[in-house]
């Protein structure tokens, strides 16, 4: 099948389909679609995977197709402190999402009808019978391309109806509640929810069918974003299919609502993982602003007047609890400076707290996204708790650190500036783990990166790594290793994925090189050229 395509780099025109040759899995995902509508290789043994059967029948040989692609990410500092206003140092990956979408346009009913009359009294049954599925509800068809490991659902089919009953876009809450209805199907919402965040906030209309292919090659479970690959590439696809202009902010925070409001991940469970450290974070971060506010009326207190502005009581008295405390740094920890936090707040803040002394003490912890539950927490010392002050402490460190880690970047290239960044990235790794949410798998990459370093110093050479940590939201993932440029740095990160394959017998994906994120890549439009057009340009 030959195709014609075009390139938009956001600006709403397309134009000749430059540059795709940096991008090999673009090429390799266009040769994909190109053979979806062909027959089977001859000497093909055996029938399609599910998934490849269910994309043959996707895409109509009419109608143009639009494909966005969004890259994974590797989370260089900051980390889990983003939510905590941290500035994040994050490097996109060669591993990427490709969607590719196709509109289709459905007549009226009335249209319809009469087409499937005439063609029945033509005696065209298949004719009519083409025609009478054309009258048929817009569906939603989307196929997702088996991944390694994957057990579910490879398709996922509903009418556009089911997204907007009535012409009112469902709720979010209802939203998360249709595509939690199948499990094996749940993960559509990555994709569907584009859909219904684009009719909810951007006020847009879905009246056409439309078939969403997916295909990624960024790991998932590993750290790097695998969904929010697919949440970005769904959307710009979309986007690009329905002519909706998105910039790159306004794309981010469409894409957060997806994940926040129709995936609905749960961010709000006990255990020593990402989502019970946000949750103490934000515990943390209510417990300092009661006591900033105390701090204040006791000031005002012995200086005979009144404070103002910071939620306290003029009579000294404690607002803890009280809606009326006024959130420290804007609402942000990362606002108050490690040297503040340490003299005025850390030792005061309890290493634990159960989530129902919590909300007895202090009310909500003014979080949008989690909430705190009185009944699930982790068991910490034969108490039901949640951690507090490591969780509290970590963004405000590491957003020193990223500051610090950025700064150092734009200093002269040597060793010393390869010895600081390594240090940074030590600390983090470090912090991490006080928070629990180190692995024994990462920890273990990170000491081989060490054993590295110090083998190299024993041999009074300069070392080829520098430093390594875990990174995105903990609890095992990757480890992002600082290494010099050129062969020796790359033979020094094969030495230590060998010995940890042969300690553990499993062998790590290695991610290596960089490319364009979804905006810069912008979106294709494919077009599939008569066989006259074809033959002329050789492309047949």
């Amino acid at each position: 099948m030959a195709f014609e395509i075009q390139r938009s780099h956001g600006a709403g025109s397309y134009a000749a389909a430059d540059g795709l040759d940096k991008f090999p899995d673009t090429q390799r995902f266009l040769q994909l679609l190109a053979a979806l509508n062909g027959p089977l290789p001859a000497n093909a043994s055996k029938p399609d995977r599910p998934d490849m059967a269910a994309a043959r029948r996707l895409f109509s040989r009419e109608g143009d197709i639009f494909v966005a692609r969004a890259p994974g990410r590797l989370d260089v500092m900051g980390g889990i402190a983003d939510y905590s206003g941290s500035l994040v140092l994050q490097l996109p990956l060669a591993e990427a999402c490709h969607v590719a979408v196709q509109r289709h346009p459905q007549p009226s009913a009335a249209a319809a009808g009469a087409a499937a009359g005439s063609a029945a009294a033509a005696g065209g049954t298949a004719a009519a019978g083409e025609a009478a599925a054309a009258a048929e509800p817009a569906m939603l068809r989307i196929v997702s391309l088996a991944t390694e490991g994957s057990h579910r659902s490879p398709s996922c089919e509903l009418p556009l109806a089911e997204l907007a009953p009535g012409g009112q876009p469902l709720s979010y809450e209802a939203a998360r509640a249709l595509f939690k209805r199948d499990p094996q199907r749940s993960w559509a919402a990555y994709v569907a929810g584009a859909l219904l965040v684009l009719q909810r906030e951007k006020g847009a209309r879905f009246e056409d069918g439309l078939s969403i292919l997916v295909a990624s090659d960024v790991p998932e479970g590993k750290g790097v974003s695998s969904s929010a690959a697919v949440e970005v590439a769904a959307m710009a696809a979309v986007a690009a299919a329905y002519s909706i202009r998105l910039e790159g902010r306004e794309l981010a925070l469409l894409c957060q609502r997806v994940e926040n409001a129709v995936v609905g991940k749960a961010h709000c469970v006990g255990g020593s993982d990402y989502a019970h450290v946000r949750v103490g974070a934000f515990m943390g971060l209510r417990i300092c602003s009661a006591l900033a506010a105390q701090q204040a009326a006791q000031q005002a207190a012995c200086n005979g007047g009144s404070s103002s502005g910071n939620g306290a009581a003029a009579d000294g008295g404690s607002l803890v609890g009280s809606e009326a405390v006024q959130t420290i740094g804007n609402g942000y920890l990362c606002n108050v400076p490690p040297s503040q936090f340490t003299a005025r707040f850390e030792q005061q803040l309890p290493e634990a707290l159960s989530g129902a002394a919590f909300l007895e003490q202090y009310g909500p912890h003014l979080d949008s996204v989690t909430t705190v539950d009185p009944e699930q927490a982790s068991v910490l010392q034969d108490v039901l708790t949640y951690a507090v002050r490591m969780p509290t402490a970590h963004p405000v460190h590491e957003n020193f650190r990223v500051h610090a880690f950025r700064q150092v970047l734009a200093a002269p290239a040597g060793r010393e500036q390869l010895e600081v960044l390594g240090e940074l990235m030590r600390q983090s790794h470090a912090s991490y783990s006080r928070c629990r949410l180190g692995s024994d798998g990462t920890d273990r990459l990170v000491e081989l990166v060490q054993q590295e370093q110090d083998a190299a110093a024993a041999r009074r050479e300069e070392p080829a790594l520098y430093g390594a940590k875990i990174t995105g939201g903990g609890c095992g993932g990757t480890v992002g290793i600082l290494a010099v440029a050129g062969p020796a740095g790359d033979a020094a990160v094969q030495r230590v994925v060998q010995r940890y394959a042969a300690e553990t017998g499993g062998q790590p994906h290695l991610f290596q090189g960089s490319s364009s994120g979804a905006v810069a890549f912008g979106s294709l439009r494919i077009q599939r050229k008569s066989i006259a057009a074809a033959a002329a340009d050789g492309s047949l």
